[in-house]
């Protein structure tokens, strides 16, 4: 008798209509030695018999077997299932997903040419009801190459995030051998059978391909297991789990993966069920606290280092039981960027709350000093308002009272308050909103009160039926400072509150009233309903006909007219009608489309060009494109048009030269007609373009884009030979692409160093009396490259030294100016105020080098930059092997060419700080080195040379 490769076990309960889809996935696979054992735990539906009559019409494919009872949880039928199979390998599957075409014969083919025990492969999550088809990848960078490992030690993330076992593939006689089981009785079954599994492999291989699609209902009426966080059972199960897990750690010694799995229990497992406790009761809250707390008491303190501030604060509140503070910080973790408490300020640092701030453990976990609330606009915080108190008429007028939260008091008692209560459709067809002016707004020390007074029912005026839900939001006006913010219910019993009368435009009979509801972030909104005989048999009469056949047609159709509407200002629209309709207009003679750090700046060797074709008087029409709101720092003679706005590829399409320092969007084909000048943004330290390891592994498909995005160049700028061997080839561009200019951003800096070794003397200018530099202090800039999280997510900027000393050290002796990467951001505590200066805002960094007497960095390409001026450079490489050695590797040692010091802690570098013109001395020498290697061609005149070349008459 032939053995199967691959037995795929699908588990099925109450799912008789979904369970032949899952079954057919199994089929369809393109590895044909698969099987399917059905396992029915014992449903109350047809689901048993559709298994038998799917057995019958795939005989020797399908196999279907019942339990004599209903387990309650997935353990019982796929331990089962293990027994039933006969493959090589054993899959499971659940009766409501379905498995990737190729998933079978992908791990199969991954598992035999490695000899792993378990493959596993990346899982999508397919939101079956949001409208736009969203999916999301589960955990992509854990699956961002293929890799084998001899060990879970080896990549400790794979057990700590991927706790799935339904993208994997297991060897069968692995998991008798070592007698693994699903556990029986309790939920999170995954958790526990997941980190067995891996912890008893001998080896495991990833790979990158797609094989399980994981359908959710968000909006389902019947929650999962894992979704009814409501029921405190649910959290016993949890918790039960975890200490299961960690004594497998434990036994088996593996003490570092019990901190990782730690850190995601704080940052993911407790968050889960922590965001619901504004909403659930007293309690459940203190039964909640005695399970967590106790769980809390073992854990690792070294986890609390790589969580976020309020996940920290939430943590450790909750094992205060400070639920005064506690609940506003969950609401905060809710609600991305919400700031829910009102602060408090303490000897220069700011703190979540005041409480707790007389134990060391509470003043360093509440330090929110670094978050920039204190320094960051009033205007740009989304300040948490809390409902207070909720009334209504029963007929169709509501009366609602909040507090906004007044952070350390900024909104200061006299500033004028005004404010409105808005009503306006999640679904926008044209905008929709009502609003009603407040009452009375009014200071109320910690927080401004406010109440409102709404007359829905004779004043909002719903369509009906497509516009069903309603938010509420508050715009309040302090002085100058207008703030929007969403209303809060946590708190307020909206249970017994009155359904609303409206008056729909399209028709009353099928929705006259509004429905107060809390979201699932804890907000009101108000959802359109019918009531009534009339409304109700109404509503359920077009429901029917929704659902008939005789509607199929027309919903199709309806469908697709909303596509279209929809699809008319998505990218993909966009980039048809760039090419089909904008490509096909003239090309405007004279014109060109500036563009830096994609659109986020007005700044770089782009700004250097156009100011010198300005100089020049050269007849052109220029176009800066700017990304996200309102455009600042953009000169006044261009004109400015949004990134992938219309006028934006319009604009593209027709111009004579296009010229950035990064990339305009990959999608868009140049046409033979313009001329892309591509200055790029510095010179390589770590491998680039198609020398990087990660875009080998990406198959040819993401190549080939690619290559067609860089053979867009007509003209690619460099500043060494360097750039050449590095940038060119990693581009895989041709030699006479090539223009050997410099960098025109670095003009300005070669005629600073000019001038300074010309007259003797350092000229600091007009930007150190804007910054309020002491004339008697030097400047240091600290420009460290760009850093994100390890699933590629950008944060905020975390020194890697204490800023404080810093300043106390040798804050008489120098200022130190801080400059991000532009796509990260930093806050700086109000105790070191004059003496370290935060400059990220500022978009050009070049009068910043100017400026500056000596640069700190790491591995930003700015070294190469500075190198101009010839003054010192600090290099704090703190994690140097890691960055050295990482995937995508460096072109040189860092250490054995930098032109200053190279120091790995933050005492070495203060050190290095303070005997600073020794090390000025010390490498004059290196300096001159490093310039001639990475610098040869940067002589001051690449910003005239190419204007002369391409923009004037003479030139062209």
């Amino acid at each position: 008798m032939h053995v199967p490769d691959v037995s795929v076990v699908v588990i099925v309960y109450n799912d008789a209509e979904r369970l032949p889809t899952a079954v057919q996935s199994v089929l369809d696979q393109t590895l044909r030695g698969v099987e399917v054992v059905i396992v029915d735990d014992c449903s109350k539906d047809r689901s048993y018999a559709v298994a038998q009559e799917l057995e019958a019409a795939h005989p020797g494919r399908v196999r279907a077997s019942r339990l004599p009872e209903n387990s309650g949880g997935c353990g019982a039928p796929r331990n089962h299932g293990i027994r039933q199979a006969t493959g090589t390998y054993v899959m499971f599957l659940d009766s409501d997903d379905v498995l990737e075409r190729n998933a079978c014969r992908n791990m199969l083919a991954a598992a035999e040419r490695t000899g792993s025990d378990l493959v596993s492969g990346m899982c999508v999550r397919v939101h079956l009801d949001n409208r736009w088809g969203k999916t999301t990848e589960w955990y992509p960078w854990i699956y961002s190459h293929t890799r084998t490992l001899e060990s879970i030690t080896e990549y400790p993330d794979l057990l700590v995030y991927d706790t799935l076992s339904t993208n994997k593939c297991y060897r069968r006689s692995f998991l008798l051998e070592q007698g693994l089981e699903f556990p029986v009785g309790i939920h999170y079954e995954d958790l526990l059978f997941s980190a067995q599994a891996y912890v008893a492999a001998r080896r495991i291989t990833l790979i990158p391909n797609h094989v399980y699609f994981w359908n959710v209902v968000e909006k389902a009426q019947s929650k999962s297991i894992s979704n009814r966080r409501h029921e405190i059972e649910n959290f016993v199960h949890r918790m039960e789990i975890h200490r299961r897990v960690d004594e497998l750690l434990a036994a088996e010694g593996h003490t570092a993966i019990r901190t990782a799995k730690d850190a995601k229990f704080l940052k993911h497992d407790l968050v889960l069920h922590l965001r619901d406790l504004p909403l659930l009761g007293d309690e459940y809250r203190r039964e909640f606290a005695r399970l967590a707390n106790g769980y809390l008491a073992g854990i690792d303190p070294a986890a609390y280092e790589s969580v976020n501030h309020l996940q920290a604060i939430c943590a450790y509140l909750l094992g205060k039981e400070d639920w005064d503070n506690l609940l506003p910080a969950a609401d905060a973790m809710t609600n991305k960027g919400r700031l829910s408490s009102p602060l408090a300020e303490r000897d220069g640092r700011v703190y979540w709350c005041g409480a707790h701030l007389d134990d060391a453990e509470g003043r360093r976990i509440l330090d929110v000093t670094e978050q920039g609330f204190h320094t960051a606009p009033l205007s740009s915080l989304i300040l948490g308002n809390r409902l207070t108190s909720y009334e209504d008429d029963g007929r169709g007028t509501v009366t609602l009272s909040g507090a906004v939260v007044n952070p350390l008091g900024r909104i200061k008692e006299g500033t004028a308050l005004k404010a409105s209560l808005e009503f306006r459709a999640r679904r926008q067809i044209g905008v929709r909103s009502f609003s009603f002016p407040a009452a009375t707004v009014r200071h109320a020390g910690d927080t401004i009160e406010w109440t409102a007074t709404a007359d829905i029912g004779s004043t909002v005026r719903p369509l009906g039926i497509i516009d069903a839900v309603w938010d509420v939001r508050l715009k309040l006006t302090a002085g100058g400072d207008r703030i929007t913010t969403r209303v809060s219910a946590g708190g307020v019993d909206l249970e017994s509150a009155a359904r609303l009368r409206v008056r729909p435009r399209l028709t009353r009979l099928v929705s006259d009233r509004f429905q107060p509801e809390i979201t699932k972030k804890g907000n009101l909104s108000y959802v359109l309903t019918a009531e009534g005989a009339p409304a109700v048999r109404t509503q359920k009469l077009i429901s029917s006909a929704m659902h008939g056949k005789a509607a199929g047609v027309v919903k199709r159709s309806l469908r697709r007219a909303l596509r279209a509407r929809r699809n008319l200002g998505s990218g993909e629209q966009k980039v048809k009608v760039y090419h089909e309709v904008f490509s096909k207009l003239p090309v405007k003679k004279g014109t060109v489309v500036f563009e830096s750090h994609m659109g986020k700046q007005y700044s770089d060797s782009p700004r250097a060009i156009y100011e010198e074709m300005v100089r020049q008087g050269a007849p052109f029409e220029a176009i800066w494109s700017y990304a996200g709101g309102k455009p600042t720092g953009f000169p006044e003679g261009a004109t400015l048009v949004r990134r992938w706005s219309w006028p934006y590829l319009r604009a593209l399409a027709q111009a004579e030269y296009w010229v950035d320092n990064q990339g305009f969007p990959l999608a868009l084909r140049k046409r033979p007609g313009t001329t892309y000048i591509q200055t790029w943004h510095g010179s390589a330290l770590k491998r680039m373009g198609f020398h990087e390891p990660r875009t080998k592994a990406q198959g040819r498909p993401a190549q080939d884009r690619l290559q067609a995005a860089v053979d867009r160049f007509d003209h690619f700028l460099v500043r060494s030979e360097h750039d050449v061997r590095t940038l060119a080839r990693g581009f895989r561009l041709r030699d006479e692409v090539l223009l050997r200019t410099g960098y025109p951003r670095n003009d300005a800096l070669v005629e600073a160093h000019r001038a300074e070794t010309d007259s003797g003397e350092r000229v600091r200018g007009p930007l150190a009396a804007e910054l309020g530099i002491d004339p008697d202090k030097r400047v240091l800039l600290y420009a460290p490259t760009f850093r994100a999280a390890a699933d590629g997510t950008v944060e905020g900027f975390e020194f890697p030294f204490d800023v404080e000393e810093f300043a106390d050290r040798l804050g008489d002796r120098f200022t130190l100016l801080v400059r991000t990467h532009y796509l990260n951001s930093v806050s700086l505590p109000p105790s070191v105020a004059g003496r370290v200066i935060d400059v990220s805002r500022h978009h050009d960094i070049t009068p910043l080098l100017a400026l500056a007497d000596g640069l700190i960095t790491d591995y930003s390409s700015v070294m190469f930059d500075y190198a101009v001026l010839d003054r010192p450079m600090l290099f704090f490489a703190y994690d140097y092997e890691k960055y050295a050695t990482d995937i995508r590797g460096t072109y040189f040692d860092l250490k054995e060419k930098a032109p200053g010091p190279v120091v790995a802690t933050a005492d070495e570098l203060m050190q290095a700080v303070s005997a600073f013109d020794e090390a000025d001395a010390k490498y004059a020498e290196a300096r001159r080195r490093f310039l001639t290697e990475f610098g040869e061609y940067d002589r001051g005149d690449a910003a005239r040379r190419i204007v002369e070349k391409f923009f004037t008459r003479s030139g062209k």
